[in-house]
């Protein structure tokens, strides 16, 4: 009668295994083969490798819209955000979508939160549709807070959240599908609703905005950077009277009855 055969245990095989990616040897592979025979297919399995490794791709990565991909080489400053009245229509009109989203009220800074707060808004508001929707502005800009009982100094403190400076006219959202304008309007009323401001509803076609002045009706980006008031000629000729002569009459006074009479002064001998 056979004896039973006997399986190593889990540490020799641990062991086994070291030894065998160290020396190669004959021995050792052919004591591995057969241990491999005798081993159930469970116990020989391997960790396959990492999903999260991007295979190569000629596309980019899609990056997140509400962090950057790189943290800030030094805190940024508290400041307001630009506002284009130097003649940039830049950001201002829509250029992928159909229908947008662009701030009406006053410059503003918008964490991160809001704008994702946002986001979801227009989608539950357009559920079940077939749509895309662009992203035109990116929270990349680092705010950072103290404690209210901290003392004047001792740094900025330390970061709290994401944000992006938005000026005014500026696009936030822009929609294309095929929906009916009423719907886009009000998903983006509601979307509106939720972010710090005021903002308008605008559609493909518009004309840009310079600061907060729209151009149209008259109004062109030439007329905006022409002087407001007249301009002296800088070739003038010397000696050329600016202003007209004045007249030879004298000037004549009209006198009123609410004219004061003259007050006399008596001097004592």
């Amino acid at each position: 009668m056979a004896a039973p055969a006997i399986r190593p245990s889990s540490a020799c095989l641990r062991y086994l295994r070291s030894q065998s990616m160290m020396i190669s040897s004959p021995i050792l592979s052919s004591t591995r083969s057969s241990l491999k025979q005798n081993l159930p297919l469970t116990s020989c399995t391997y960790r396959s490798p990492s999903t999260c490794i991007r295979s190569f791709s000629s596309m980019p990565a899609r990056q997140d819209w509400l962090q950057p991909v790189r943290p800030e080489k030094r805190k940024s400053m508290v400041g307001r955000p630009r506002m284009p009245t130097g003649g940039s229509i830049r950001g201002t009109t829509i250029v992928w979508g159909d229908y947008g989203l662009r701030m009406k009220d006053h410059d503003r800074r918008v964490s991160a939160k809001q704008l994702r707060t946002g986001e979801q808004t227009i989608h539950q508001r357009l559920r079940g549709e077939r749509y895309k929707l662009y992203k035109r502005v990116s929270a990349n800009i680092g705010v950072y807070t103290k404690g209210s009982d901290v003392r004047m100094g001792k740094g900025k403190g330390k970061f709290d959240y994401w944000a992006a400076r938005i000026p005014v006219s500026r696009i936030i959202f822009e929609l294309k599908g095929d929906i009916h304008e009423a719907v886009v309007r009000d998903a983006f009323r509601l979307a509106g609703n939720k972010l710090p401001g005021m903002y308008e509803f605008v559609k493909k076609g518009d004309p840009p905005v310079v600061g907060i002045t729209k151009l149209g009706n008259g109004v062109t980006l030439e007329s905006l950077k022409e002087a407001k008031r007249p301009v002296e000629p800088k070739d003038k000729v010397p000696g050329q009277p600016v202003a007209p002569p004045m007249m030879d009459v004298p000037p004549q006074s009209v006198a009123t009855d609410m004219d004061k009479p003259p007050t006399t002064v008596h001097v004592s001998p």
